[in-house]
């Protein structure tokens, strides 16, 4: 997908776009019932409201429709690792001014992380050093 055509989904979106990255092709029905579990707070989303989401996702060309069958089965169109990537690009870009360096150390400088986190960003940063040679 090129970049000027990427559609980027809003929360709700990515709510259901995270419903069809873990459990693949899905009916509007199940994907409802995930996020209700998911919301657990007492509020309820519709099912008409996944509905419509979903059926503005497909104009976006978010999602595609499978309507060979009585039940329609939705799909993703777009990759989970696509999409975290060009999110975390707009929002290093916009909140850090295309600096990871500050990403990094906020969130590093909020949040204490494991022993085993910090051994994953020690191999990322020997993986890149390595690279770099």
């Amino acid at each position: 997908m090129s970049g000027s055509s990427f559609s980027r989904p809003t929360e709700g979106e990515l709510a259901i776009l995270q419903v069809l990255w873990a459990n693949g092709p899905s009916t509007v029905r199940f994907i409802n019932d995930e996020l209700n579990q998911e919301v657990g707070d007492g509020r309820e989303i519709g099912y008409t409201t996944t509905l419509k989401l979903m059926q503005l996702m497909l104009e976006k060309h978010l999602l595609a429709r499978d309507t060979s069958q009585r039940t329609h089965v939705y799909r993703a169109l777009i990759s989970e690792e696509e999409t975290r990537q060009r999110l975390l690009d707009k929002f290093v870009n916009t909140t850090f001014r295309g600096s990871a360096m500050d990403l990094v150390m906020q969130a590093l400088g909020n949040h204490d992380a494991s022993q085993e986190e910090l051994a994953a960003i020690k191999a990322l940063i020997q993986k890149m050093e390595d690279e770099q040679e």
